[in-house]
């Protein structure tokens, strides 16, 4: 009977597909990200804003820098997913099997959110030099011209940054990166069965797609309102410059105080519209493209 056993793709086929289903969810929502970016660098140290909503925000970058404006940092925001998202699945997959007893018994839930929480950190600490590279492209548009940084694509970014502030600069802001994808994952894994569970006992709601989907939001809700701060903190960081000689932010605490200080205690939450809107989509939109190429390979591959 062993050898009847269905066959099923290696293991690096696996993280390469997770990747690329990530890269094309990103390419759809590449524009919230920038929202997202700007919106949090807006009004920096002040209360004045420079975008009052979102959508504010939005429609100043169309009509200043044009419909291209809106997919700047699409080539870091590519390779934050390639690095992110492929060692986040490796490392959860290999501590997941390393966890499942003998018998086939899975992790229990506890297990599964710690693996979910360390792959995260270590995924978040192999993707910041994209992060670092994508938030800084993101933000260039709302400086004056002679203040922008003016990288041409990510790899000309990672490059420029290693050459004029060194290559640590690179990992600038990756203890806040890899605090916020502990938080999202653990706020996501926490909140979707949470609320999946209240809304069957509700008896409005059977096991369906509606049911997943509507978990989903609430569970997109509660993480984007837990994370945000965090979020927050890791934009600042990773796009601050030096002034004569000494950084803007000692470290994230500061950004903290000096944000709640400067600008009030709910600006810690600029961006949670975009950050939001973003959240669904892409979890979505990377199953349906991990979906399709599992098929394809499956069709193609596999049965042949």
């Amino acid at each position: 009977m062993a050898d009847a056993k269905p066959k099923t793709s290696p293991k690096a086929i696996k993280f390469l597909f997770g990747g690329l289903a990530g890269m094309g969810a990103t390419v759809f929502v590449q524009p919230l990200d920038l929202v997202k970016n700007r919106m949090q660098l807006s009004g920096q140290g002040t209360k004045a804003r420079e975008y009052k909503t979102s959508f504010h925000a939005l429609f100043s970058i169309l009509r200043n820098e044009g419909v291209g404006g809106i997919y700047t940092g699409l080539s870091a925001g590519l390779l934050r997913q390639a690095t992110y998202t492929t060692t986040r699945l490796g490392i959860y997959t290999i501590l997941f099997e390393k966890m499942t007893s003998s018998d086939g018994r899975p992790p229990n839930f506890f297990l599964k959110a710690l693996i979910g929480m360390t792959a995260g950190a270590i995924g978040a600490f192999v993707g910041t030099p994209a992060e670092v590279a994508l938030i800084r492209m993101t933000a260039d548009g709302r400086l004056p011209a002679e203040q922008r940084r003016g990288y041409k694509n990510v790899f000309n970014a990672l490059v420029r940054i290693t050459k004029e502030e060194g290559v640590t600069t690179l990992w600038r802001g990756c203890i806040p990166t890899m605090a916020r994808a502990v938080v999202v994952n653990a706020a996501q894994l926490a909140s979707y069965s949470q609320s999946k569970q209240a809304l069957l006992d509700s008896g409005y709601f059977r096991d369906d797609i509606l049911c997943h989907f509507c978990a989903s939001m609430i569970s997109g809700l509660v993480t984007t309102a837990a994370s945000m701060p965090v979020d927050i903190v890791k934009t600042r960081i990773q796009n601050m410059k030096m002034i004569d000689g000494k950084p803007e932010y000692k470290n994230g605490l500061e950004v903290l105080v000096r944000v709640v200080g400067k600008e009030g205690f709910f600006s810690l939450w600029k961006g949670f519209t975009p950050y939001y809107a973003r959240l669904g989509p892409h979890t979505v939109l990377t199953f349906i493209f991990l979906e399709q190429m599992n098929r394809l390979y499956k069709t193609y591959v596999l049965d042949v």
